[in-house]
C-alpha cells in the first residue's frame, strides 16, 4: 500500500548491479530497470539482465527491463589537453580523424561532420555547457568561434541543433544490441535521437523478426521529433521525454512546455510516457534532493507522466536505494494530493475519455474500460481487476488515472512485466486467468491475506477479449464475503 501508482524506472550501473541490491531497489519502489548500452559490454548487459530476473524472482514481483540503444550519439574524440578550457570568442578547428595533438583542434566520432556543417551553424558541446558557431568551412576543417565559454573533456557529447544529418537512426552496434535484447527477453527497447516515425517502424520490424514482443520506446530529444510528434507517438508503443539532449537541441527555456506537449499527446493516444533526466540529480552525492527537484517530480506526475526515470542517481550515485525511496515518497504525496477534490489537481485531459483517439485498441475494449472505471468509482470499489493477454486493456485503463487500486492479471509473464510501466497497475503473477469463480476466489484470498480486501468490499472485474471466447469483454462485480 506504500507503493506509488506512478512508476519508477531505475538505471542499472556499478552502484546497484548485484541482484541483492536490485532487490532492495524493487522493495523501495523500482518497477523497471534500464540497461544503458552506451556503457559496458554485451557480456555485462547480459549479466545485468540475469541479475534483474533473479531479483524479481526473489521478491516475487514482476519488473520490466528497458534496453536503451545508444543511437547515433556524436561525441568528441580524444583531446590533446584534457580538460580543455574554451574561452569566449576563441577559435577551435574541427578536423577529421579520431584525435589531434593540437590543443585547439577537435575531433569527433561522426566522420561526415565537416561535410555537413555550414557557416552560421550552432555546435553545442558537453550537454550545452559549451557553445560554438561555425565561422567558415575549409576542405578538411570547420572553424568555430566560442559563443558560450566552458570546459571540454574527451568523449563528451556534441549536439547540432537544426542541422539535418544523414547519419542513420541506428548504428551497427545498435542493430546488434537490438537483436540481443530481443532474444534475451527485454520488455522495452528504446531508440535514441528519433527523427521520424519510419525509424521507429524500422526498429519494431527488427525486434519482431527476432520473435520479441518488447514495447518500442521512442525517445524525444530532437527538434525533428517535435515536428513529427503525433506520428511518432502513433508509431511507438511508448515515449520517453529525454530532457537532457532535448534541452540542448531546442531552446532550454522551451523544454518545460515541450514536456507538457509530449505528455499530453501520449495521454490522447493512450501511450505510456516516461519523463527522464535529472529528476533527482543532486542525490548522486547527497542523501536529500533539492526542493526544485521534488517539485519537478511532482509536476511530471501532474502533467500525466506514467513513469519517472533515474539515471546517474541509481547507476553511479552514492544513495541509489535512498533515491528510489525518495522518489516513491514524492509520488505518493502527489497522488494523495490529486485524490482530494478541493485541491483541483486533476488535469483537464484526464476528465475525458481518450478512447475516441485510441490506436491499436478495439473500441469495445476502450468503452468497457471506461465503463468499468465509472462503475468502480460509483460503487466505491476496493479493487479493479483487469485480465488481459496482451496488456492493451491495462494500458488503456492506466490513462484514466483511476484512484481505485488496479490489479493486472495475465497468463503471459512478458505481459505482466510490461504492465510494470503502466500507471496504477499492480501486475499479479500466479492468478488464474480463465475468469469465473476460480479467479474471484483467488483475488479474495490474496486481497484478505495482504489486507487489501475485507468482508463487504466490492471488486470490479474486467476481462480482456482473449480470455472469454466469442466475447470482447466481460465485466463482473463481486462482493467479498
Amino acid at each position: 500500500m506504500n507503493k506509488s501508482r506512478t512508476k519508477i524506472v531505475a538505471t542499472v550501473g556499478p552502484a546497484c548491479g548485484s541482484a541483492e541490491m536490485l532487490a532492495r531497489l524493487i522493495a523501495a519502489g523500482a518497477d523497471v530497470f534500464r540497461i544503458n548500452t552506451a556503457h559496458g559490454t554485451r557480456e555485462e548487459h547480459q549479466t545485468t539482465m540475469d541479475a534483474v530476473r533473479e531479483a524479481s524472482r526473489a521478491v516475487e514481483r514482476p519488473v520490466g527491463v528497458l534496453v536503451d540503444l545508444a543511437g547515433p550519439k556524436i561525441r568528441l574524440g580524444t583531446l590533446a589537453e584534457d580538460p580543455t578550457q574554451c574561452g569566449l570568442d576563441e577559435e577551435f578547428r574541427f578536423v577529421r580523424g579520431d584525435a589531434s595533438d593540437h590543443p585547439r583542434e577537435l575531433t569527433c566520432t561522426y566522420e561526415k561532420l565537416i561535410d555537413e556543417l555550414d557557416a552560421g551553424d550552432r555546435v553545442m558541446l558537453a550537454d550545452g555547457t559549451v557553445s560554438m558557431e561555425v565561422v567558415r568551412i575549409e576542405s578538411d576543417a570547420a572553424i568555430c568561434r566560442v559563443t558560450g565559454a566552458g570546459i571540454l573533456r574527451s568523449r563528451q557529447g556534441i549536439n547540432l541543433p537544426g542541422i539535418g544529418l544523414t547519419t542513420p537512426a541506428m548504428t551497427d552496434t545498435d542493430l546488434e544490441n537490438a537483436a540481443w535484447a530481443s532474444e534475451a527477453g527485454a520488455d522495452f527497447i528504446s531508440l535514441s535521437f528519433v527523427r521520424s516515425p519510419a525509424e521507429v517502424t524500422q526498429l519494431k520490424k527488427l525486434v519482431r523478426s527476432h520473435g520479441s514482443t518488447a514495447m518500442i520506446v521512442a525517445k524525444i530529444e530532437k527538434s525533428e521529433a517535435m515536428a513529427q510528434l503525433e506520428s511518432i507517438v502513433l508509431a511507438a508503443d511508448a515515449i520517453m521525454v529525454a530532457r537532457g539532449d532535448l534541452g540542448v537541441e531546442i531552446a532550454l527555456a522551451e523544454t518545460p512546455m515541450a514536456q507538457k506537449r509530449i505528455v499530453s499527446t501520449c495521454q490522447r493516444y493512450a501511450k505510456p510516457v516516461i519523463v527522464a533526466t535529472q529528476m533527482l540529480d543532486s542525490m548522486q552525492r547527497s542523501p536529500r534532493p533539492t526542493r526544485a527537484e521534488v517539485s519537478d517530480v511532482a509536476n511530471a506526475i501532474l502533467d500525466g507522466a506514467d513513469a519517472c526515470m533515474l539515471s546517474g542517481e541509481t547507476a553511479i550515485g552514492d544513495f541509489p536505494r535512498e533515491t528510489v525511496e525518495m522518489m516513491n515518497c514524492v509520488m505518493l504525496a502527489t497522488e494523495q494530493g490529486m485524490a482530494v477534490p478541493e485541491n483541483d489537481l486533476q488535469p483537464a485531459s484526464f476528465s475525458r475519455s481518450p478512447s475516441s483517439e485510441l490506436t491499436e485498441v478495439h473500441p469495445i475494449t476502450a468503452a468497457t474500460v471506461h465503463g468499468a472505471m465509472e462503475i468502480a468509482t460509483q460503487l466505491k470499489a476496493a479493487m479493479l481487476v483487469i485480465t488481459s493477454r496482451s496488456g492493451a486493456t491495462a494500458r488503456v485503463q492506466a490513462k484514466f488515472r483511476q484512484l481505485t487500486p488496479v490489479v493486472g492479471i495475465s497468463d503471459s509473464d512478458a505481459t505482466l512485466r510490461r504492465m510494470s510501466l503502466f500507471w496504477g497497475i499492480t501486475p499479479l503473477p500466479g492468478a488464474p486467468t480463465e475468469g469465473g469463480p476460480a479467479l474471484r476466489e483467488y483475488i479474495e484470498a490474496w486481497g484478505k491475506q495482504n489486507r487489501r480486501l475485507a468482508s463487504g468490499d466490492r471488486v470490479v472485474y474486467l476481462m480482456g477479449s482473449s480470455v472469454v471466447k466469442s466475447a470482447h469483454n466481460v465485466l463482473v462485480v463481486q462482493e467479498v464475503e
